[in-house]
């Protein structure tokens, strides 16, 4: 860094530490009460007794992060509002999650959300789904652990390297020992310090330029407030298209089949409380980016005459919030700590809701059935919960040395979303497949899933040219660093001799392997149920509720509908027959 540094007070290194003891602290109790996390019921499903609130509260920190404050207030910041349209997709999107995918899993009653694959379409595509879904999750997770460790060093001199280490192996501790309970209490502590963090930022922002009303004049009058950009262009890197068709695909590929947020809400009774988190968590998530995106416009109205890239102050726009909380906070002792103890906690609930969630899908995906096909028996319970945990602190580990080359990523918001849309959006379509199309089969599903991936990796990884972020002035820094107020804002490449998909918005990227995935899914299974499958038994309850009710509208008049649970092993055995074809 170029500015001087401005290490932390005695206050700030207080407030950090004590939310760092606190969490751990979360985990000791919960490893010492109840059940002591001996069974797998309490360590990973928290004994299916979780209240609605913790888990609503935990459903909105598992999936913000550090990377929503940092990455979303530098977006404000360099190319205004319009981000922030993605909150209509996700309320546009939550109803969906609620009522047509989540209720499916609730019938399945399983650890892992892929055991649904397994028994619509057979182990293969259960095994490969989630294979993508942990090494999604790892990846992105070292992003996350990557940024805080950004901002300690910032804040502090700290070195990066041991800035992740300090969050990943108080995160791996609790976790590990804690179980999901200690998760979801800590993420509620730590979703409450996020919130803190913001406000900080905020309430320097409107001491620095007088009132909520400046800020927004000076944002209005360089270009930043904009919500409703209706090109039908896809290069265009935000639009209105882009926000809600990404944003609400991102939404759904998180809420509502990602392991992490399916395992929350296992924790809970029944579907109604399930659906009632969700209903809860949705608001929680859309007032958070709300806060965090007048926090991106504070910054920018502070350094609208004087901007710390241009001048060479800083080198990537993701050190803006630091930097600004080193200038605007520093002289208060306890606020920079407590600003980096609510990022310190954004990173903390997510990367302990990741450990967690690996280890749950690697024991059921992976383990048990190994164990089943060696040994013709089921694995050993009592060896289970010891296996979890070893497997949490396992992943942590590994986790936290992905943080170590996130190091080479500029645009943190970016980042993720574009890790998301890779593996997410053919994962997504699985699902769907799964729940809304009776004729998908595995050897379609397969098809459609390996394409959707490679489709999305091709676009993902061609050469995109920077961004163009809106004008930036150095008129008021110092004269050997002054410049006009637009020629900074022009300096960006000449896009015309790139196609179409180096320019394609990552927002997109998510919705081509979606589409790739349904359409060549969709198209594969007719051709081979034609071919060698016309008449397949199904079973309604593995699909979402409107499929279902058509599959048993088509059931015999005579056909006995009940349940009779001496002849099944699982409730979700009993077969309806259905007639399919591709007609």
């Amino acid at each position: 860094m170029s500015f001087n540094q401005q290490h932390f007070h005695w206050a700030d290194y207080l407030v950090l530490l004590a939310m760092l003891v606190f969490s751990a602290g979360i985990g000791i109790y919960f490893r010492f009460t109840g059940g002591k996390q001996k069974t797998t019921e309490e360590y990973l499903l928290g004994d299916r007794n979780q209240k609605v609130l913790p888990v609503a509260i935990s459903l909105m920190a598992s999936f913000l992060s550090a990377i929503a404050i940092l990455g979303t207030s530098a977006e404000m910041y360099m190319f205004g509002t319009q981000y922030l349209i993605v909150n209509l997709s996700y309320i546009v999107c939550t109803p969906i999650a609620c009522y047509l995918f989540i209720p499916v899993f609730f019938k399945l009653q399983a650890t892992s959300a892929y055991e649904y694959l397994e028994r619509r379409f057979g182990r293969t595509t259960r095994t490969a789904a989630s294979f993508m879904y942990s090494f999604q999750v790892m990846v992105y997770t070292g992003v996350i652990l990557y940024t805080p460790a950004m901002t300690l060093q910032v804040l502090t001199g700290l070195s990066v390297e041991l800035a992740i280490l300090l969050v990943g192996l108080v995160c791996v501790f609790y976790s590990t020992i804690g179980g999901i309970k200690a998760v979801i209490v800590t993420d509620v502590f730590q979703a409450l310090l996020m919130f803190a963090a913001v406000f900080c930022v905020i309430v320097s922002g409107i001491k620095a330029k007088g009132s909520v009303g400046n800020i927004w004049r000076i944002a209005e009058e360089r270009g930043r407030i904009e919500f409703f950009n209706f090109t039908p262009d896809l290069t265009v890197r935000h639009t209105f298209w882009s926000l809600m068709c990404g944003g609400g695909l991102t939404f759904l590929s998180q809420f509502a089949v990602n392991q992490t947020q399916v395992q929350r809400y296992m924790t809970m009774k029944d579907v109604d409380s399930a659906k009632r988190a969700l209903w809860i968590s949705t608001p929680i998530v859309v007032v958070f980016y709300a806060i965090t995106g007048f926090a991106g416009l504070s910054i920018f109205a502070a350094y609208s005459d004087c901007d710390p890239i241009t001048s060479g102050r800083i080198k990537i726009r993701d050190e803006l919030v630091p930097l600004f909380v080193v200038e605007s906070l520093g002289e208060y002792p306890g606020l920079a700590g407590l600003f980096i103890a609510g990022i310190f906690s954004a990173a903390l609930s997510s990367v302990s809701a990741t450990t967690n969630s690996l280890a749950a899908v690697t024991v059921e995906d992976y383990i048990k059935p190994l164990y089943m096909w060696l040994h013709e028996k089921p694995f050993p319970e009592g060896r289970t919960t010891i296996l979890s945990k070893m497997l949490a602190m396992t992943y942590g580990i590994i986790c936290v040395l992905l943080g170590f080359l996130a190091r080479f990523v500029d645009g943190i918001l970016q980042a993720a979303i574009s890790i998301i849309g890779v593996v997410g959006g053919p994962l997504l379509g699985t699902f769907t497949l799964g729940m809304f199309i009776p004729a998908a089969n595995e050897p379609g599903v397969l098809a459609g899933m390996v394409a959707g991936v490679l489709c999305s990796l091709w676009v993902s990884l061609q050469e995109h040219p920077p961004p163009h972020h809106l004008p930036l002035s150095t008129a008021g820094c110092p004269a050997n660093t002054s410049l006009p107020l637009t020629s900074h804002a022009l300096l960006s490449d000449d896009n015309s001799d790139h196609t179409f998909w180096n320019n394609l918005s990552y927002m997109w990227f998510i919705v081509t392997g979606f589409l790739v995935t349904t359409v060549l899914g969709s198209l594969v299974s007719c051709i081979t149920s034609c071919c060698h499958t016309p008449n397949r038994t199904l079973d309604p309850d593995l699909f979402s509720a409107p499929v279902a009710a058509l599959l048993r509208s088509r059931l015999p008049p005579h056909h006995d509908r009940r349940v009779k649970h001496q002849e099944i092993s699982h409730p979700l055995e009993e077969k309806l027959p259905t007639e399919l074809s591709c007609e």
